[in-house]
């Protein structure tokens, strides 16, 4: 039996905020109004999210980490696993070398992800292997990060995110040839759509080509995307 498509709702943290993320322009993300929570506070967020469509996993970008190269928000992280102690936390914190996973490893907050956007080679990506959940970044049609790691899928482990960072919360939909593309390069490993996803009808499209599950947050918090 095919696993089922996974539905990962997005938190986007920047100053211990959630913001409203669109088209990849990180600097003006703004702290988020929705109507799944009173305020933009991490932990209600989240269970807001979880509350319009339930989910085992909870994908968060920290982008201070990201864009600053600032430590891992471990406080928010925190407060986001104690008020959803049964959904598992994906992480993007920016993280390019071992020795800054340490922290977060350690505590135990969910699996990191590697963006390729955060890398100066393939060593991370290659040392920790199923370990991580894999980020191939890309904006306007620009991959990010060492060729090597879009070109490479024996550098991949299992679950790979195509990042469309164009395409986040602007309701363009999700990028299917490019999600075919590394889908053909790697066609034993799970493939998930990341940017443009708009309701169910592309949840639909996404699962009819094979694609494992889709990371969300406009159509969530906007309605047209919730169980």
């Amino acid at each position: 039996m095919a696993d089922e498509f996974e539905i990962i709702p997005v938190i986007d943290l920047r100053h211990g905020a959630v913001v409203r993320a669109r088209a990849g322009d990180r600097a003006s993300y703004a702290p988020i109004v929705t109507p799944l929570a009173k305020g933009s506070a991490p932990a209600q967020v989240a269970l807001g999210l979880l509350g319009a469509v339930p989910a085992r996993i909870l994908y968060v970008a920290d982008l201070d980490a990201i864009i600053d190269g600032a430590a891992p928000d471990l406080a928010s992280l925190q407060a986001i696993a104690a008020a959803c102690p049964a959904a598992t936390l994906w992480v993007d914190a920016g993280f390019s070398e071992a020795r800054g996973l340490d922290v977060f490893l350690s505590d135990g907050l969910g699996r990191p992800v590697i963006g390729s956007e955060s890398q100066v080679d393939a060593g991370l990506v290659h040392a920790l292997g199923d370990q991580a959940v894999f980020s191939l970044d890309t904006r306007e049609g620009e991959r990010l990060g060492p060729a090597a790691l879009h070109d490479e899928p024996a550098h991949w482990p299992r679950d790979v995110i195509v990042m469309t960072l164009g395409r986040i919360g602007i309701g363009a939909g999700p990028d299917l040839d490019r999600l075919a593309a590394v889908a053909a390069l790697r066609p034993d490993g799970r493939v998930y759509a990341a940017g443009g996803v708009r309701g169910w009808a592309d949840v639909a499209a996404l699962e009819s080509q094979g694609v494992a599950g889709a990371l969300v947050a406009s159509a969530i918090h906007d309605g047209t995307l919730r169980g």
